[in-house]
């Protein structure tokens, strides 16, 4: 058994002396409720895959990606015309700065700010211009691969 010696005190702590434990005691409560913090951050992979049969249909799918700094990267995948799946940025050299993109029409992708047309079997081919800015993929298996690095290259064109 144990007794309490209830005569001795314990001066309480001044503020110099309270910092350490706000510290501690802080980073504890940072790091059990932000495990993501706690651990570096969440990590960015270092390529994104779509599954090809996704493009069979030769529409356009438009994806977003999330950069550092707050900039959303937009781009595009299609299946052209001549049966090639191919990519490029929401944007061009010429009206970037508009933030339109483009949208399609039948076989082509058209700029949403000046109008201009573009065959889908030219997207990736041609750069420069109004044309989309190419975006680098490849084809792995039954997956379509775009590399993160590539994607952060374009951030230029959506960096408002």
């Amino acid at each position: 058994m144990f007794s309490i010696n209830r005569n001795i005190l314990i001066p309480p702590l001044r503020f110099p002396q309270r910092i350490p434990i706000l510290v501690l005691l802080t980073v504890l409560m940072v790091s059990t409720f932000s495990p993501g913090l706690a651990r570096g951050g969440p990590s960015t992979p270092s390529e994104l895959s779509f599954p090809i049969s996704q493009f069979a249909d030769g529409k356009a799918r438009h994806f977003t990606f999330s950069a550092p700094k707050g900039i959303t990267i937009k781009y595009f995948i299609v299946k052209s015309s001549d049966g090639v799946i191919r990519a490029a940025f929401d944007a061009c050299d010429v009206c970037w700065p508009s933030g339109k993109g483009y949208q399609q029409e039948g076989d082509n992708m058209v700029c949403r700010n000046c109008g201009k047309k573009f065959a889908s079997k030219l997207v990736s081919e041609v750069k420069g211009g109004c044309n989309p800015a190419p975006l680098k993929r490849t084809i792995r298996g039954n997956q379509l691969i775009i590399q993160t690095k590539d994607i952060l290259e374009g951030r230029n064109y959506f960096n408002f």
